[in-house]
């Protein structure tokens, strides 16, 4: 997967597209092939940092007991502090919107028991839940601004029940050389987490929001 292919996909993507009144995502999709995805080693699932924002506002909330409030709170869009917890356990309301409204969660490690017990419900089918994997469980002293500016880049490819991979890699008003790049290091991470690497890719795909997938030649 070269600059030039993926160059004319997003030509092709641009050129095949009726004109919306919103700045549509530019998608990647990956589909797989020779997986057994009912095998564990086989499912993908994993966060990867972009060189460049993929086009879309990341809004974090942070869950935080007095230790972090602080810091939580002169970094993050929203803080949900320790004491209020109960209020959005008897708010089901609250908790919907909430899961809406933010793309990412992070949490003091030291509350993470009550916070799966609160919000685990919502935010756990969404896999919303805030992830150590992802940085996004932290001590109750952690500098926060560069994991908020690293999940500004951050994306989740997963494919665990159906052998396709699709990540927002831009959006069509973005520097095209930003998106390409985002489309390489999406496929380099994906390939090194595939058990025989680009033997396991079928075809890859960009497409806009509302527009038809087109084969990356």
């Amino acid at each position: 997967m070269d600059d030039k292919t993926i160059k004319q996909a997003l030509e092709n993507i641009k050129k095949d597209s009726k004109k919306r009144n919103f700045n549509q995502k530019v998608d990647a999709i990956f589909v797989l092939k020779d997986l057994d995805l009912k095998r564990a080693e086989h499912q993908v699932d994993f966060f990867t940092s972009l060189h460049f924002s993929n086009g879309k506002d990341v809004k974090i909330c942070a869950f935080a007991a007095p230790e972090l409030m602080e810091e939580a709170q002169k970094v993050c869009d929203f803080v949900i502090a320790q004491s209020d917890f109960k209020k959005y356990q008897d708010d089901k309301k609250l908790l919907k919107k909430l899961v809406k409204e933010y793309d990412y969660f992070i949490a003091q490690a030291n509350i993470m028991p009550q916070v799966a017990q609160v919000f685990g419900k919502v935010l756990g089918p969404k896999g919303k839940m805030p992830n150590p994997k992802a940085g996004c469980v932290v001590p109750p002293k952690a500098t926060l601004k560069p994991i908020y500016e690293r999940l500004q880049k951050t994306i989740r490819l997963q494919a665990k029940t159906q052998p396709i991979v699709q990540i927002t890699v831009g959006n069509q008003e973005q520097n095209e050389k930003e998106v390409i790049d985002n489309i390489k290091t999406a496929y380099s991470q994906l390939v090194h987490h595939l058990p025989s690497e680009q033997n396991n890719i079928k075809t890859a795909f960009l497409k806009y929001t509302m527009g038809k997938p087109v084969k990356i030649e």
